[in-house]
C-alpha cells in the first residue's frame, strides 16, 4: 500500500523569488486597430460596443511563421491599447507587415480599391501625410509568477499568465530532449485555448497487422488555482496522441478534425526555429461539399507568405495522410486521431512508470523557479462504505451475489411503493429480447415468469417479494426508424428537428397508452448513432425519449449487437441496472465515517444542464437539476425538485417532467448572433442584450438555488456541487470568490452558512473536466516504486479544506503492469503501444462550508464539537462506492442529478425564433471550452467509472 500520492503540479518556489523576464511587447495601436476594423467592415460592433476583430487566425499565423513570438494576449482585437504579442525579440517589420497584410486581405477577399495601396506596403513605408500604422515594440519586465490573493485566501495569477506562462514553459521544456532507455524524444510547441501542449515529433511508429500506426507523447500545460492555496499552480498532464493514417470514413463525415502542421519558418532567423507546430481544422464545407480548412486555421494563408514550399491541400491530406505525416519535402502534417475516424491499433493512455519518468523530466526543467507541490498523504483508512465483502471469511461470490439480489429486490420494492411496474421491450433481435428476459429475474431473484400472452406481443408477469412486474415484448418496427428531417433550409435546425419529433410522438401515441397508476419503463433496442450520420439529426433516440415521457413512460436504450463492443449478457445486465436507477431503486450504502455524521443526514446535489444550438435537440437551454437523497426513507428516498410547482417529487417523476417541459431557457433572446450555424441570413444581435440575458439567467438560477437551500433546512444537509459545472450560473463558486463557511450570490456580500441552514454543509467537487483543472497523479513509496492507490488524501495542514479522492481502476479495464512502457517500448514489450492504459482520475474535494469552530462561535453555539473537514471529505469519497457499480466519477447523489439531466430535451416551439445567448464567458483560467484531445471512456459509460487522459 502506497503511503503518498504525487501530483503532476508545480508552484512558484518562494526560495527563488520572482521569475522575471525581459519580454518584447507589441500592441496593435489605435491607428492600426481602426484601419483593420475598417477593412473588416465597420468601426463599431452591435450595440455601440468596440468592434471585436477576428484575430485568432492572425495570432495562429504569427505563431507559425514569426520567429520569437511566445504568446498572444487576450482581447487585443477589442482594444488596440492592450498587449497583443509577447516575444523574446522584436519581430522585424519585413516579417510582421506581410503577415498582417495577408491576414487583412483574407478579411475582405472581394474588396476592390485600385486607388488604395496594399496594407503591407502602407505598413512598411512611412507616409508624411498619414499616421504610422505599424506599431513599435516595447520592452517590459514581466514577472512570470506575479499573483494576488483574494479576500477568501486564494492566490491567483495575474490574468495574462494563464496564456503567457504555459507557452513560456513549453518552449523552455522543448529546448531539452527527453531521454529514456537509450531513446530520445524531441518536442514541438502547440498553442491551445487553455494553455500550451508539447507534442513529440516526429511521431513514433508501431507495426501491427502489416500496417504502420503513428503516435506521439503529448504534454498539456495549464495554469490553475486551488481553493485557499497560497500559490497558484502549473499542471502538466501526459498522454498519448495518436495520428490518423488509415481513415475509415468518407470525406463528408469529417466534421472538424485537428491537423498539426510542421513547416520551417519562412524567415529562418530567430531563437524558436523548429520548436513550433501549428494547429488547423479540417472539415467539410456544407455549401461547396468539399474538404476545406475551417475555423481559424492559418494553413490557407501560408502559401501566400511562402511561395517556395508546397503545403498540403485538404483533400490531398485526406487521401494520403501517411505520406504527409512522413513529410513532403520539409513540410509535414498529421491528422489527430479521433474515434469517429475509425479504429486505431495504438491504445490510449500511459501507465504510472512512464508518467513518472516524464514528470521527473518536467521537474528538472522547471527548477529553480517552480517547485513540485507537496505530496499528499492519507487522511483516513476508511476508504469504502459498508459494502458487501468480495472475499475473505465466510464470503463467497455466490453468497455475495445472493445478498445483492435480496438488496436489489427490497430496494426496488421500496422505490415502487406498492405500485405495479409496466415494462415495454421493443426489440429488433430475438437474442436481445431473450437476454433481457433472462437477466431481470437473475438480478432481483424473481421466480420463473408467468407467460400471459403468445405471438408477437408476448407478455410475462412476475409477482412476489412485494413486486408486481408486467413485461410486454414486441418488435420495435417503425418506431426505431430514422427521423424524417425536413430539408427546408429556410427554417432552423431546431424547428425542423422539433417537427420530426412531433411526427414521431404521434406514432408513439398510437402504439402506447399511458401506464395509468403503474410506473412505466420502455426498453428499446435501436441502432447506434453512427448508423444515422447520412442524414444529420435523424437519430431517433432523443425524439423517442420525449415521446414516451409525454405518455408518462421512462425510457432506456440498448444498442444493436453489431453497434456494441460488449457481450449481450453484459449489456442486458446494465440495461436493467439503469432501469432500476431511473426508478429510484439505487441507494447509497451506509457510510463508515463515524458518529460525527448526523444520523438523519440528507444529501442534496445540483447539476446545471447547458445545451446550445449544437445540443441534442438543436435548441438551447439552461436548466438546474436538483436531487435530494434521504437514506432509509422508503419510496421517497430519492426525489427531484419540480421548479414549476416548487415541491419535491419522486425521482422517476422528475425525469418525466424534465423531458415533457416545453418552455425554453430563462431569458432566451429572439435574435441570432454572427457565426451561428443557423444564421441564414445573418441577423445582428445587440451585445448589450446578450449580456443582459446572461445576467438575468444567472440571477434566476441563483434565485432557484437559494429557494432550494430554504427547502432543505428541516434537517442536517450535505450539499454537493460540481464547481466547474455550476459556476456558469453561480459565479461565486470561482476559486477566487470562495470563503470558508460562507456563501455568496450575485454582487452582494458573503453570508454565513448558517443563514441558509443551521446544519448545512457544502462540498465543492472538481475533476480535470477536459481542461486539466485537477492535476494528474501517481502513487509512490519514496524508493522509486510507483503505481495506483485508492483513498482520501490531503496536505499536512491544520485546517485543510481541500482533499483528493482516488479510486481503483475498474474491473472492466485490462490489468497491465505498472511499468509498461509505450513511448519507448522495451524488447519484452513490443506490443505495449497497443495496450489501453486506464488511469483513475483525481477528484478534488473542497469542504467549503461546515460547522467549524469559528462558524459555531459566530452562530452562538460555542459549546458544540466542531466538524472535522476530513470526515466530510471521507463521507463524500465513500458516496462514490456502490455494490452494483464500479467506483463512480462523482458521489452518487451528484451522479443521479447529472443523469437526470439527460431528460432535459427542449424543443423549438411554434413561435421559436433563431438564436440563443451563449454561455457566460468563463473567467481567466476557467475557460468554458473543452480540450480537442481524444479521450477514452470506460466500457460502462453511464457509470462514469474513471477519468482517462
Amino acid at each position: 500500500m502506497y503511503p503518498t500520492i504525487r501530483s503532476a503540479a508545480y508552484e512558484p518556489d518562494p526560495r527563488h523569488g520572482p521569475w522575471q523576464q525581459d519580454l518584447h511587447v507589441l500592441r496593435l495601436g489605435e491607428e492600426l486597430h481602426t484601419e483593420l476594423t475598417r477593412i473588416n467592415g465597420g468601426s463599431e460592433g452591435p450595440g455601440g460596443r468596440p468592434h471585436q476583430l477576428p484575430t485568432r487566425r492572425l495570432d495562429s499565423l504569427l505563431q507559425a511563421v514569426a520567429p520569437g513570438v511566445i504568446a498572444t494576449g487576450r482581447n487585443a482585437g477589442t482594444d488596440g491599447r492592450l498587449p497583443w504579442l509577447y516575444a523574446r525579440e522584436p519581430v522585424p517589420p519585413e516579417v510582421l507587415a506581410p503577415v498582417i497584410g495577408t491576414w487583412a486581405a483574407s478579411l475582405a477577399p472581394d474588396r476592390e480599391d485600385d486607388d488604395e495601396p496594399e496594407l503591407e506596403e502602407r505598413l512598411l513605408v512611412d507616409r508624411p501625410a498619414e499616421p504610422v500604422l505599424l506599431p513599435r515594440w516595447e520592452t517590459e519586465r514581466v514577472d512570470l509568477t506575479e499573483s494576488a490573493g483574494s479576500a477568501g485566501g486564494t492566490v491567483e495569477p495575474v490574468p495574462r499568465l494563464y496564456g503567457l506562462l504555459p507557452e513560456w514553459i513549453a518552449f523552455r521544456l522543448a529546448a531539452r530532449p527527453f531521454h529514456a532507455r537509450g531513446a530520445t524524444l524531441h518536442f514541438r510547441v502547440e498553442s491551445s485555448a487553455n494553455g500550451a501542449r508539447l507534442v513529440s515529433w516526429p511521431p513514433r511508429r508501431y507495426e501491427h497487422r502489416k500496417k504502420t500506426w503513428y503516435y506521439s507523447a503529448c504534454l498539456g500545460i495549464t495554469v490553475h488555482t486551488v481553493p485557499f492555496a497560497e500559490r497558484f499552480r502549473v499542471h502538466v498532464s501526459s498522454h498519448v496522441r495518436r495520428w490518423a493514417t488509415h481513415l475509415d470514413v468518407r470525406p463528408h463525415q469529417v466534421k472538424g478534425a485537428t491537423v498539426l502542421l510542421d513547416a520551417p519558418l519562412p524567415w529562418p532567423e530567430g531563437p524558436d526555429r523548429g520548436y513550433r507546430i501549428t494547429a488547423n481544422t479540417l472539415g467539410r464545407d456544407p455549401r461547396t461539399r468539399e474538404l476545406v480548412w475551417r475555423r481559424h486555421s492559418p494553413a490557407p494563408l501560408l502559401p501566400d507568405l511562402d511561395i517556395v514550399r508546397r503545403y498540403p491541400q485538404p483533400q490531398e491530406l485526406f487521401d494520403h495522410p501517411e505520406r504527409w505525416i512522413n513529410g513532403c519535402g520539409d513540410v509535414a502534417a498529421g491528422i489527430v486521431h479521433h474515434p469517429a475516424l475509425g479504429p486505431h491499433a495504438v491504445g490510449s493512455g500511459l501507465m504510472p512508470r512512464e508518467r513518472a519518468d516524464l514528470d521527473a523530466w518536467v521537474e528538472e526543467g522547471l527548477g529553480p523557479m517552480l517547485r513540485r507541490v507537496p505530496d499528499l498523504t492519507r487522511v483516513t483508512r476508511r476508504n469504502t462504505p459498508s459494502l458487501l465483502p468480495r472475499s475473505g471469511g465466510k464470503s463467497t461470490p455466490e453468497a455475495r451475489e445472493a445478498q445483492l439480489v435480496l438488496r436489489r429486490r427490497e430496494t426496488l420494492a421500496h422505490a415502487l411503493g406498492g405500485r405495479a411496474l409496466e415494462v415495454e421491450v421493443l426489440w429488433q433481435s430475438p437474442e436481445t429480447r431473450a437476454a433481457l428476459l433472462a437477466e431481470l429475474p437473475e438480478l432481483i431473484g424473481l421466480p420463473p415468469a408467468e407467460r400471459v400472452g403468445e405471438g408477437a406481443d408476448d407478455t410475462w408477469r412476475w409477482q412476489g417479494g412485494g413486486l408486481d412486474i408486467r413485461l410486454r415484448a414486441r418488435p420495435a418496427g417503425a418506431v426505431a426508424d430514422a427521423l424524417k428531417i425536413s430539408r427546408d433550409r429556410t427554417r432552423t435546425k431546431g424547428a425542423r428537428f422539433a417537427e420530426a419529433v412531433e411526427e414521431r410522438c404521434g406514432v408513439v401515441a398510437d402504439r402506447l397508452a399511458a401506464p395509468g397508476d403503474a410506473l412505466g419503463v420502455v426498453i428499446a433496442e435501436i441502432a447506434g448513432k453512427e448508423r444515422f450520420t447520412a442524414v444529420p439529426d435523424s437519430d431517433p433516440k432523443h425524439a423517442l425519449r420525449i415521446a414516451w415521457a409525454r405518455q408518462g413512460w421512462l425510457s432506456q436504450f440498448v444498442n444493436l449487437a453489431d453497434d456494441a463492443g460488449t457481450t449481450l449478457e453484459h449489456r442486458a445486465r446494465w440495461t436493467w441496472l439503469d432501469v432500476f436507477r431511473q426508478l429510484g431503486a439505487t441507494r447509497p450504502p451506509a457510510h463508515r465515517v463515524g458518529e460525527a455524521i448526523p444520523a438523519d443526514l440528507q444529501y442534496a446535489a445540483l447539476w446545471l444542464v447547458r445545451h446550445t444550438r449544437k445540443g441534442p435537440t438543436r435548441s438551447p437551454v439552461h436548466r438546474l437539476v436538483a436531487v435530494r437523497v434521504r437514506p432509509g426513507e422508503g419510496s421517497g428516498g430519492i426525489e427531484g425538485w419540480d421548479a414549476e410547482r416548487a415541491e419535491w417529487v419522486p425521482y422517476p417523476r422528475l425525469m418525466v417532467l424534465l423531458a415533457g417541459a416545453r418552455e425554453q431557457a430563462v431569458g432566451t433572446p429572439d435574435t441570432v448572433g454572427p457565426g451561428s450555424a443557423d444564421a441564414s441570413p445573418p441577423v445582428s444581435r445587440s451585445i448589450g442584450r446578450a449580456t443582459g440575458t446572461a445576467q438575468r439567467r444567472r440571477q434566476e438560477m441563483e434565485r432557484q438555488i437559494r429557494t432550494l437551500l430554504f427547502q432543505l433546512r428541516d434537517r442536517p444537509t450535505l450539499l454537493l456541487v460540481d464547481s466547474a459545472n455550476l459556476r456558469q450560473c453561480w459565479p461565486r463558486l470561482r476559486n477566487g470568490s470562495l470563503s470558508r463557511d460562507m456563501l455568496g450570490f450575485g454582487s452582494g456580500p458573503d453570508q454565513r452558512l448558517a443563514t441558509y441552514g443551521g446544519d448545512l454543509r457544502v462540498v465543492c467537487l472538481r475533476d480535470a473536466n477536459g481542461r486539466g483543472e485537477v492535476a494528474e497523479w501517481y502513487a509512490h513509496d519514496g524508493r522509486g516504486k510507483v503505481g495506483f492507490a485508492e483513498g482520501v488524501w490531503g496536505a499536512d495542514e491544520p485546517d485543510g479544506r481541500v482533499f483528493s479522492s482516488t479510486v481503483p481502476t475498474p474491473h472492466t479495464a485490462a490489468k497491465l503492469p505498472k511499468g509498461l512502457m509505450k513511448l519507448v517500448p522495451t524488447a519484452e514489450g513490443r506490443t505495449a503501444p497497443g495496450k489501453t492504459a486506464w488511469n483513475p482520475g483525481q477528484l478534488e474535494i473542497t469542504v467549503l462550508g461546515c460547522l467549524s469552530g469559528k462558524a459555531l462561535a459566530d452562530a452562538g453555539r460555542e459549546g458544540e464539537a466542531p466538524d472535522r473537514p476530513a470526515e466530510w471529505a471521507t463521507l463524500t469519497h465513500q458516496l462514490r462506492h456502490h455494490d452494483d457499480y464500479p467506483p463512480l466519477a462523482r458521489p452518487l447523489p451528484l451522479h443521479l442529478a447529472r443523469l437526470a439531466g439527460e431528460y432535459v430535451l427542449p424543443l423549438a416551439g411554434p413561435g421559436w425564433t433563431r438564436g440563443a445567448a451563449p454561455c457566460p464567458v468563463a473567467e481567466a483560467g476557467e475557460p468554458g471550452g473543452t480540450s480537442p484531445d481524444e479521450t477514452a471512456t470506460p466500457p460502462r459509460a453511464s457509470t462514469e467509472g474513471v477519468a482517462q487522459e
